[in-house]
């Protein structure tokens, strides 16, 4: 019997969403999690892939509007829970899945598509390239001191219950969002996934903790969420703080939250993962070495509709480029295109004119975000330059003045 593909019925979801969790290795999810995400999915953006009565495929994808270059919000989809039984591995359902859903996103408009991945070799193939990278620290606080500027001082910490301190942070992190490319706007019900916190993914850390920067005036001018982990050696105390998220308005706010972080009790050691690559907390403590700062691949972009995204987003310095563009997979997207813009804005058509430089939709979705420079997929041969100076030209157009960052999964 021939493999069925088909959208997905409500009453079908946990079925659906077991055989993604077989995929994933098979270890079932907390109820928290599983009520959370049956609550976000898009059944109409969902994808199933059946033998008979058997889910053999998932796909999925969430409406999210992503920040871009310049601070537009941009529609876009966030493709997720794609899995692959085991029994149907390299039968060709993962490729029918993602044929389906960019042709799918293409008629609903959206011009790019993103994902977080599980193996991004996966992903490059479909025409995904890494565009944004995280950061992670591990901060030994014994030998690290931070330089805080003298205004956080001023700031009062308040430790609050995450729940009653939820609309405030939303708050702090919707005014955040237009200055960084890569973060998304809340959807609704996606504040709930900050709260998220089943004693099975602790690994023996406290339940979640919240802690509020307060100005004079009593505004809330950052937050940070946070778990301990209480360990014990002979010798004493050897617990480490664990940071879920901290986010805040200005350099006093923020400094003060680390410092919080970095002096609690019993604590020796400071760990926050999914960090922008540029944050200010490496300019903040006194040996950045002793912070063992890592850097992973985070978010992956594909472009949909190559003059429609674009156009979307701004540039740092003018540009008038002709793109000759290779994508075997969205073949509507190949060919030539001449984009001109500047900081005001952009404009990107199908043109005749002679190429300068080629490339394929892959290098277009990394340096989508400003985070990768055209210059460097050049230097490892993904980007060829077909007039002298273009190249130089349209990677200083396209490159951010800060790292595109995406501060939670999906």
């Amino acid at each position: 019997m021939a493999n069925e593909m088909r959208v997905l019925r409500p009453e079908e979801w946990d079925v659906w969403y077991g055989q993604l969790e077989l995929a994933f290795g098979g270890v079932p999810e907390s109820p928290e999690e599983r009520a959370l995400y049956r609550s976000l999915t898009e059944p109409e953006r969902s994808l199933g892939v059946w033998d008979g009565e058997t889910c053999v495929g998932t796909a999925g994808a969430f409406s999210f509007r992503m920040t871009v270059p310049g601070g537009a919000l941009v529609p876009m989809a966030g493709v997720t829970m794609v899995g692959v039984s085991p029994t149907h591995r390299r039968q060709g359902v993962l490729t029918s899945m993602m044929r389906r859903q960019l042709d799918d996103v293409r008629a609903a408009g959206e011009p790019v598509a993103v994902l977080t991945a599980s193996e991004p070799e996966i992903y490059g193939r479909f025409g995904y390239g890494t565009a944004a990278y995280a950061l992670s620290v591990d901060v030994d606080t014994t030998r690290v001191r931070l330089q805080v500027p003298p205004a956080a001082a001023e700031l009062r910490m308040r430790l609050v219950d995450p729940e009653a301190a939820l609309a405030a942070c939303e708050k702090v992190y919707a005014a955040l969002v237009p200055g960084r490319p890569g973060m998304t706007a809340r959807q609704p019900g996606w504040e709930r996934q900050a709260l998220l916190d089943p004693e099975s993914q602790r690994e023996g850390a406290s339940p979640l903790k919240c802690v509020v920067a307060e100005r004079p005036d009593g505004e809330v001018a950052g937050y940070a969420r946070y778990r301990v982990k209480p360990t014990w050696q002979l010798a004493g105390s050897d617990g480490s703080v664990e940071v879920q998220d901290l986010d805040a308005l200005d350099p006093a706010a923020y400094a003060a939250l680390w410092k919080y972080l970095f002096e609690i009790d019993l604590t020796w050691s400071v760990r926050a993962y999914r960090r922008p690559v540029d944050d200010p907390l490496l300019h903040l403590v006194t040996d950045v070495r002793r912070s063992r700062a890592l850097s992973r691949d985070s978010l992956h972009a594909r472009l949909v509709e190559v003059g429609a995204a674009l156009e979307a987003r701004t540039y740092g310095t003018p540009v008038d480029v002709v793109l000759e563009v290779e994508d075997a997979f969205c073949p509507w997207n190949a060919g030539r295109w001449r984009l001109s813009g500047d900081a005001k804005g952009a404009v990107c058509a199908r043109t005749e004119d002679p190429a300068d430089l080629a490339l394929s939709v892959k290098e277009l979705g990394s340096a989508y975000l400003g985070g990768v420079t055209l210059a460097s997929l050049a230097g490892a041969g993904r980007v060829r330059e077909l007039r002298r100076g273009a190249l130089a030209e349209a990677s200083r157009a396209f490159a951010g003045d800060v790292a595109p960052w995406l501060p939670h999964g999906f």
